[in-house]
């Protein structure tokens, strides 16, 4: 009933609708055999930072949907498991409209997987292997990259079956640089350990899915879905380390000492989940749906941490060992029912969600010593969530004017269980969202579109452990058990336009945040930070973002997107019991370019780039990030088989490319590390189509467990 944009351009590379932005996954040849998340980055206001962390807006928390269903987990670790070959188009909902889940300050983005469109029977198949490195800076391993996924999909008559699996070894060769000093008033001594040495990353992923929809008659269809998959990740930072502490008033040094520091840290999950769906149409054309999901995660791993002497790293000097288990149970009811009314839709539901998770965390130090506070190092942590909500909205088109109005009431409990404390950790919310989006019609030609919608960043279970874990050798990282969840209210105003060879939008946005969730350090010791979590006061962003697509000639394609906010964040800041006022407030831009040259019938050449600028953080900032890419395509047999050359993070030897630098400060530290992640990455795909796929498969990912990844 509410129409849509599309963009002018090869098979509609993006569209706009009243509350969200389209754009198909297949027009980004770099990302071919990666995953979602290679996809996402080249969409105009996301970035990814050099840790991977995804950001829309400038905000890095979202909710992400799988064709249209929520999951609940980190996005980074849910995208991450999603194979690009498989995507058909990402939205980005930055409006979101009542009958979403509130979750995600900076909206939500719908990843829709490709389906057979044909009846009969559809298979797409693809592989990747990775040519040996051009940068290794000396790692103990040579990186390994290879990978694979097929989806099969039968559409015959009432039946409309997906099948799919999929593999990827992502390796990551890199290199660290690192300084820190802190200061001890008491003692009048400051010290310095500056390191360096390699940060390397071994990464796997695979998983099966599986989909079948029944559609029993026209007035009743089911739905079941099953996933198992398994994630791993090593970390593996080998540093050396230059000890000097001096008197803080004179600069005389006191003493020196320089060791080397193994670290190794490890990350497993794995997951299986299944869901039922069942959607009943009566004669007046209302729908009633029904869905159920059950999902456990056993997620473990654990961090060594090995001091040795230097250059006789034979000799131990200390070595601390965190292991630790943590299996999630996640539970999801929903009832959703919409009929027309007038020339209006009406749809109202209710959500029932709960997830539990038992965690058991374990420290063990060779040699032993004397700490005080050894005992809050070990234990357990148990955290259980339940959210009641219902909501209804309503969505119409009159003349010129289609809008969405809605109201979303949830009631949410939160209890956290800690094995040293006796008292629980509780907390209760009742909370309205209230939601709208409007787009008016000026000409066929030229839209108009405004929304506001109020969200919500609830906190996951890792941000509210506070059990340390020693994450290498100078940091600590634990969480709060009474850490807040942000509140967001988004505002935005923006026009599409749409002319013969493609279109262009811009929107204005504001987001206030009120308890936006820090991640800050303080001093734990004279050679250790402490990392925690905490909530700061508020933060502001005001920013625009434009986009344009266009199809310049025949056989040159052009896509550019831009995004350029101010952020600010002030206020109190609690750091374990110790308050303090900070303020911070710069302008952040990043650039998204895609374009395509048809060479001929059967070549296609392909050049993008990812460009974030520095950016503020509560205590310092983050530089810039730069991502070039660039793509030589062949196809055969009409399209059915086609071979890719991938030559990614291009750098050529110029040290510009894939690095950044993250810098902290406060009263008593200072410390700045520079991540230099690998470049000149080239790959191989190889991808074959038997009766292409398109539409969208509803292959189920992840519900609760990534989060805790």
């Amino acid at each position: 009933m509410l129409n849509q944009v599309t963009i002018a351009g090869q098979k509609g590379n993006a569209m706009n609708k009243i509350d969200k932005q389209s754009y198909r996954a297949d027009q980004f040849e770099s990302a071919k055999g990666g995953t979602a998340v290679d996809v996402l980055k080249n969409l105009p206001s996301v970035a990814v930072n050099g840790e991977g962390q995804i950001s829309v807006r400038g905000s890095t928390g979202f909710l992400v949907l799988v064709n249209g269903k929520p999951v609940l987990t980190d996005a980074q670790a849910v995208l991450s498991q999603l194979p690009a070959n498989s995507l058909e188009n990402i939205e980005l909902i930055t409006s979101p409209s009542a009958k979403y889940d509130p979750d995600g300050k900076a909206g939500i983005i719908n990843i829709v997987t490709k389906k057979g469109a044909n009846d009969g029977f559809t298979i797409a198949a693809n592989a990747q292997a990775g040519l040996p490195s051009t940068t290794t800076y000396n790692n103990e391993e040579q990186p390994k990259r290879f990978g694979g996924d097929i989806t099969l999909n039968y559409l015959k008559d009432k039946w409309d079956i997906s099948v799919g699996a999929n593999y990827l070894r992502n390796d990551n060769a890199g290199y660290r640089e690192g300084d820190v000093f802190t200061k001890n008033f008491s003692n009048q001594t400051i010290t310095r350990f500056p390191s360096n040495g390699e940060r390397s990353f071994d990464k796997y992923n695979y998983a099966t899915r599986l989909s079948a929809l029944y559609t029993a008659d026209k007035s009743n269809s089911f739905s079941i879905g099953f996933f198992s998959g398994k994630r791993y990740q090593a970390r593996l930072a080998d540093l050396l380390y230059k000890n000097t502490t001096s008197n803080l008033s004179t600069g005389n040094l006191m003493s020196s000492t320089t060791y080397f520091n193994s670290n190794l840290q490890t990350k497993e999950g794995n997951f299986t989940l299944g869901n039922f769906d069942y959607t009943h149409t009566f004669s007046n054309k209302s729908s009633l749906t029904a869905s159920v999901l059950y999902e456990n995660a056993n997620l473990f791993g654990n961090t060594k941490n090995l001091n040795l002497n230097y250059p006789n790293i034979g000799d131990t000097i200390q070595y601390v060992y965190n292991p630790y288990k943590n299996p999630v149970n996640g539970y999801r009811f929903k009832l959703d029912y919409a009929i027309n009314i007038g020339k209006g839709k009406l749809e109202s539901g209710y959500q029932f969600r709960y997830d539990t998770q038992d965690g058991q965390f374990d420290y063990f130090v060779t040699p032993a010593i004397s700490q005080p506070d050894a005992a809050r190092f070990s234990g357990s942590a148990k955290a259980k969530n339940q959210i009641n909500a219902v909501y209804t909205q309503y969505s119409a088109k009159y003349n010129k004017l289609e809008y969405i109005g809605g109201l979303r009431y949830e009631y949410a409990s939160r209890t956290v269980n800690l094995s040293y404390d006796p008292i629980p950790h509780k907390l209760s919310l009742s909370n309205l969202f209230p939601s709208l989006s409007l787009m008016y019609n000026i000409s066929d030609d030229l839209k108009a579109k405004a929304g506001y919608s109020r969200r919500i960043q609830r906190t996951n279970n890792y941000e509210l452990n506070p059990i340390p874990e020693r994450e290498h050798s100078e940091t600590l990282e634990q969480g709060d058990p009474d850490l807040l969840p942000s509140f967001v209210d988004l505002s935005e105003l923006g026009i599409i336009k749409t002319f013969k060879k493609g279109s262009f939008f811009t929107t204005l946005y504001y987001q206030h945040i009120k308890n936006p969730i820090q991640r800050v350090n303080s001093v734990y010791a004279d050679t250790i930070l402490n990392r925690v979590f905490t909530n700061a006061k508020r933060a502001y962003t005001l920013g625009i973002e434009a986009g344009t697509n266009l199809q310049l000639v025949k056989w040159w394609s052009l896509y550019l997107g831009a995004n350029v906010y101010n952020y600010k964040i002030d206020g109190d800041l609690n750091i374990l019991g110790s308050n303090s006022i900070i303020s911070n407030d710069e302008w952040v831009y990043s650039i998204n370019g895609n374009t395509n040259f048809k060479l001929n019938p059967t070549w296609s050449l392909q050049g993008n780039l990812n460009y974030l600028s520095q950016r503020p953080t509560v205590q310092g900032d983050d530089s810039r990030f730069l991502i070039p890419n660039a793509s030589l395509k062949k196809t055969f047999m009409d399209g059915r088989f086609s071979a890719t050359l991938q030559w990614q993070n291009i750098d050529l030897g110029m040290k510009q490319t894939n690095r950044q630098r993250i810098t902290t400060s406060g009263r008593d530290f200072y410390t700045t590390t520079n991540y230099i992640y690998e470049t000149d990455v080239f790959l191989l795909n190889f991808s074959f189509n038997l009766n292409k796929l398109t539409g969208k498969s509803k292959l189920p990912a992840s519900e609760f467990g990534d989060k805790e990844f």
